[in-house]
């Protein structure tokens, strides 16, 4: 069966990550044509080659096209991955220095920083789809990987779309895990529950057996630093929470030590300069290791392992952001959640979960209840439902500092909010 994919702002460097992935499954899935576009023609020049030499490397005999054309690389695709980022790193570095300016987080995904890039970004995914809808084989899949994947995949579910979330989290605490119990990753079954960039592991099956309390008992100050918070948070929980959720245990301090160490985005941006650099060797035919530095850890294997279990059917349990249907009982059916899921040719399937306990339910719908209401202010273009989805964001300090910080997220990225500068 030939196989079509595509992928959506693949000048990042993050693709050769990507490309890897897809080179090693090449024969397993039938690839015959893989098609790279990004708005940014001297970018993909850039990506696309090393991209290329890749798969040249490996004995890819299909087509890589390289392409500015988003309709001609979509058109019979089986799959469409998007990976983009509204404004680029320029954008990144906005959303991570305006909001301390108001005693707030200065993330990318959370707090006051993602709720400006899920501004710039719904709209723009919601059109991708729309070309996935209609150009794309029949039974298209859009995969999302565009953070805040949670929220973007919300709005994709409520608009109808054939779409999966994908974040490289949960792929790497079941690494972690293998590597500490010292047995195979497919050995270890996560009872993964909660929002993108918002979750809790609460079981660490393996064999049958929940190895999850004996670690916590024994390992609970070391599973906390691994993910930046006190032992005694994992001990109090009996669960291991993501790193993100540091932010919304320990606020003040987590906006301290961001004051104090400085933008992610500046350095993100010095490693992208080095990375380009290397990928304009001739010579270079495999990601360097800097590109582990840039952070998305197993990006590659969670993304191809996706595809490769819709397009084959295999029917195993991967852990992505797709609506609950019943999955989490006291969480509203079509809210968009991350959990395990069967993966087959008809999609991703939750399955069933534990209900989530009082302190992870009420942050979880306060948190879902942001992302509605963010979705919603995307696509209006409407301040007033701006704000509204900003005040009811945990992170950004409430109504006094939120209708300040708004003012100045929309002047900062004015010329990528056409809908509220109409």
């Amino acid at each position: 069966m030939e196989l079509k994919v595509a992928v959506i702002g693949a000048g990042s460097t993050y693709t050769p990550e990507l490309i890897e992935g897809f080179a090693a499954r090449a024969d397993l899935l039938g690839l015959t044509e893989l098609w790279l576009h990004d708005i940014d023609a001297e970018r993909l020049d850039i990506v696309g080659g090393l991209a290329r030499r890749i798969m040249d490397n490996r004995g890819f005999a299909g087509r890589l096209e390289l392409t500015g054309d988003r309709e001609a690389a979509v058109e019979g695709a089986g799959f469409v991955l998007v990976q983009l980022r509204v404004g680029g790193l320029a954008a990144r570095l906005l959303d991570e220095t305006i909001p301390p300016r108001f005693g707030c987080l200065g993330q990318e995904t959370t707090g006051a920083g993602g709720f400006a890039k899920a501004l710039r970004t719904v709209p723009v995914v919601l059109d991708i789809a729309a070309d996935t809808a209609r150009l794309g084989a029949e039974g298209a899949w859009l995969l999302d990987f565009t953070n805040p994947a949670g929220l973007v995949t919300q709005a994709l579910a409520d608009h109808g779309h054939r779409a999966i979330g994908l974040c490289n989290i949960p792929i790497g605490f079941q690494r972690t895990f293998a590597d500490r119990l010292g047995v195979e990753p497919q050995q270890v079954a996560l009872e993964h529950v909660g929002l993108n960039h918002l979750s809790w592991e609460r079981a660490v099956m393996v064999d049958g057996e929940d190895r999850l309390p004996g670690l916590i008992d024994v390992f609970a100050d070391q599973l906390g630093e691994e993910v930046g918070m006190p032992g005694d948070v994992v001990r109090s929980l009996r669960a291991l929470p993501s790193y993100y959720l540091r932010y919304f245990y320990f606020p003040r301090e987590t906006v301290a030590e961001l004051e104090t160490e400085g933008s992610r985005a500046a350095r993100v941006m010095e490693i992208e300069q080095e990375l380009l650099e290397m990928y304009r060797d001739p010579e270079l035919r495999e990601k360097p290791k800097l590109l582990e530095e840039r952070g998305g850890a197993w990006y590659s294997e969670a993304a191809a392992m996706l595809v490769e279990s819709l397009h084959l059917d295999r029917g195993d349990v991967q852990i992505v952001n797709v609506r609950n249907a019943g999955a989490i009982p006291n969480i509203d059916a079509d809210a968009v959640v991350e959990v395990p899921c069967r993966i087959t040719s008809s999609g991703a399937e939750p399955l069933p979960q534990r209900p989530l306990p009082p302190e992870m339910l009420g942050l979880v719908e306060q948190v879902k209840a942001y992302e509605r209401l963010t979705v919603a202010a995307a696509l209006s273009g409407d301040r007033g439902e701006a704000l509204r989805a900003l005040v009811a964001n945990p992170l950004a300090g409430g109504y006094e500092t939120a209708a300040p910080m708004l003012d100045a997220l929309l002047e900062a990225h004015k010329q990528h909010l056409p809908r509220f500068h109409a």
